[in-house]
């Protein structure tokens, strides 16, 4: 399959190394908005062409398929134009930073009988992945409560600073914690959608109320079921911490790296089986490196048979959502319906 990449920052470079390696794939174009990062993108990537402007990369007519990955702000306007030059879009978290643009990119997507698939990657994770089967395969029962913890620092600029830029990120909500909001509701998939959100957050920095360091949020599900969401970047590397209680059963899965692409991480599940504590296997490594390349895998696959990706429209839709409600809680103070 023919790609395009539209961005070439730290994580658009992964995407182009994953899409390279992929022995059904061929990386042949590639927009960046920079010089810098156009004279790396032509110095690591040889055979493809480097553009200026993504709409030049639109203009060529071999390509099947795009992946974007820019900044927050610029997800509707270049994801409109790809789906509707006729290519699938491969579109980075988040959709998009309002529930309209959503809603668009879906409505587009099937005027032009295009796939969209949305960089929920964590849905692809050995680890991850491992408690949504064990889960779904019934092994602690329904589940009741669940933790979804990150504990990080640093927190990347972005080029320009556009992450610290709220008209450009749209809410630090929407970075990562919306990761967190797509697993809790994808593990409590058997129990019914999330009804309400109550969110905490606050800043370091005073003079920045916006840049919300510190961020929780209770998710309220059927029948007094709830998930907890927290997120610090304030702390030191990067620690995630998902914990589950079901009606028999727990599970609990880590992941640990000095910053978050590394390809050397350390990570385990565990799970208690009656009385005993059972460490489950994991056998393929764990962390957004290796999932960004079963996600493109998982794409491909979608695009060819015509099936469902991993995280659809509508799922990236629901984050995008979920992730502006949490933040409607901070502002209000308390619970928001959903």
């Amino acid at each position: 399959m023919r790609f395009g990449l539209i961005g070439y920052g730290a994580w658009g470079s992964h995407h182009a190394r994953v899409i390279a390696k992929n022995p059904r794939a061929e990386l042949v174009a590639i927009a960046a908005r920079s010089e810098e990062t156009r004279a790396r993108a032509a110095q690591e990537h040889t055979s493809a062409q480097v553009y200026a402007d993504y709409r030049d990369l639109l203009a060529r007519k071999d390509l099947e398929a795009v992946a974007v990955v820019l900044p927050s702000h610029l997800h509707h306007e270049v994801g409109a134009a790809v789906l509707a030059s006729g290519r699938h879009l491969l579109m980075e978290k988040p959709m998009a930073i309002s529930v309209a643009d959503c809603d668009d990119l879906i409505a587009v997507a099937q005027k032009h009988g295009r796939t969209l698939a949305i960089g929920h990657e964590m849905r692809l994770s050995s680890l991850w992945g491992k408690v949504k089967e064990l889960i779904a395969t019934g092994a602690i029962g329904t589940p009741q409560y669940a933790l979804i913890e990150l504990w990080r620092r640093p927190y990347r600029l972005g080029a320009d600073g556009w992450r610290y830029d709220i008209a450009r990120v749209g809410n630090w909500i929407l970075e990562e914690p919306i990761h967190f909001f797509d697993i809790a509701r994808w593990y409590f998939q058997g129990v019914g959608e999330p009804m309400s959100v109550y969110a905490r957050a606050v800043a370091k920095n005073a003079e920045r109320p916006e840049l919300q360091d510190n961020f929780s949020a209770v998710v309220n599900f059927p029948d007094g079921r709830y998930a907890v969401i927290s997120q610090t970047l304030a702390g030191w590397e990067h620690h995630q911490t998902v914990k589950i209680t079901g009606a028999d059963g727990a599970l609990w899965a880590k992941w640990s790296g000095a910053m978050d692409r590394t390809f050397a991480p350390t990570f385990s599940l565990q799970r208690t089986h009656g009385q005993e504590i059972e460490t489950v296997d994991v056998p393929k490594a764990a962390g957004e490196v290796f999932e960004l390349e079963e996600q493109l895998t998982r794409f491909i696959q979608a695009v060819e048979a015509g099936a469902t990706p991993a995280a659809t429209g509508n799922d990236g839709k629901w984050s995008v959502r979920m992730c502006l409600k949490a933040q409607e809680s901070v502002q209000a103070g308390g619970p928001v319906t959903l």
